[in-house]
């Protein structure tokens, strides 16, 4: 038998989850976007690939570990206590990809080089890959 107030009551907490997460993932994208020295959004309105990738990497790096927290998590202050890791973590990668590894990353993203908005977006997915990993508390 269908047990209406059960599923209520799921639904209900489906509809916070998935509201709470949506917003810290555009806070993380603006917060992504005010640190990165470059304007994503201006250049992938350009046509520049290499900043829709880079941009996309991080995105979907910082949304895997969110996937994580929802299902480890028991409560709603938890959950934003690891998101908030979670985005503290992919923007450090980024910090360190930029002054250690490609210190041209800026030009290089301006420029619409495929590869360094490949190499970004690699880093950025390995990096939420292992927070997700992490989050098993």
């Amino acid at each position: 038998m269908f047990d209406v107030q059960a599923f209520g009551d799921s639904a209900l907490a489906f509809l916070v989850a998935f509201v709470a997460a949506g917003v810290f993932t555009v806070v993380f994208k603006i917060v992504y976007q005010a640190v990165t020295p470059y304007d994503e959004a201006k250049l992938i309105r350009e046509g520049n690939v290499a900043a829709a990738i880079a941009l996309g990497g991080a995105v979907v790096g910082y949304v895997l570990p969110l996937a994580s927290a929802l299902s480890h998590t028991v409560s709603l202050l938890e959950f934003a206590a690891w998101a908030l890791l979670a985005g503290v973590i992919q923007i450090a990668a980024f910090t360190l990809v930029r002054f250690t590894v490609l210190k041209d990353l800026i030009d290089r993203i301006e420029k619409a080089e495929l590869a360094a908005g490949v190499y970004l977006a690699s880093i950025s997915l390995a990096v939420g890959l292992l927070n997700a990993a992490c989050m098993t508390s």
